[in-house]
């Protein structure tokens, strides 16, 4: 992709898996869905910054891959999307997507929390930048991972409860729209279900404001 200089190239990536579990014994998981809690309290898929000129954005999503989940490498056949993102910081953010079975995820996430560098992301960015990148330096600042979330794919009976108080989190970047499209894309739910989860959640934000702010005379 060629967009003239100025622009960095940031590769994530969306592990899933199939899971027939039901929740209490009646609410289909449908899928299971990993994303990590960064840092700094927002919500985000495992990945970073790639600097094209050292790496491939395959081969520097898999060095990153490789510090916190263990032997996974993912290929130009797992890419789903890219989104461009304007600003101060102007991003191209690419999500791959691999699906595995569940066993595979289970492990990946045993891996994520007894790998060497688990919750240590290496950093190498411009001031004001809070995102995980890659870079050739052997010695650089870290931040801090919290560890992987399974995203709940199901609402409860009150509408609210599961997917869409998931979406009510603070999310990093593009993350929250690279979630929405590809569990579209992939079929993962139906498109009316994901309206009616972010509408849920909207509201849900909605009403928390209301709540805050003092009332208008």
């Amino acid at each position: 992709m060629r967009l003239g200089p100025g622009w960095s190239h940031s590769c994530h990536a969306m592990l899933y898996a199939a899971n027939p579990g039901q929740l209490f014994g009646r609410i289909p998981m449908r899928f299971s869905v990993l994303m990590q809690m960064r840092f700094d309290g927002l919500l985000g898929f495992p990945g970073g910054f790639v600097d094209r000129r050292f790496w491939s954005l395959e081969d520097g999503l898999n060095r990153v891959l490789g510090l916190g989940l263990g032997c996974l490498r993912l290929t130009e056949a797992d890419y789903l999307s890219s989104h461009l993102t304007e600003g101060p910081h102007r991003v191209v953010a690419h999500l791959y997507a691999r699906q595995l079975t569940l066993e595979q995820l289970h492990a990946v996430e045993i891996s994520a929390v007894h790998s060497r560098d688990h919750g240590l992301e290496p950093m190498a960015l411009p001031p004001g930048v809070c995102c995980l990148p890659q870079g050739p330096a052997p010695k650089r600042p870290v931040l801090q991972v919290l560890g992987l979330v399974r995203v709940p794919l199901y609402t409860q009976k009150d509408r609210v409860g599961g997917f869409p108080n998931f979406l009510s989190n603070a999310f990093i970047s593009t993350a929250k729209y690279q979630l929405l499209f590809a569990l579209k894309v992939l079929n993962m739910m139906p498109e009316d279900k994901l309206a009616e989860a972010l509408a849920a959640a909207t509201e849900k934000q909605k009403k928390a404001l209301e709540k805050l702010l003092p009332a208008s005379s």
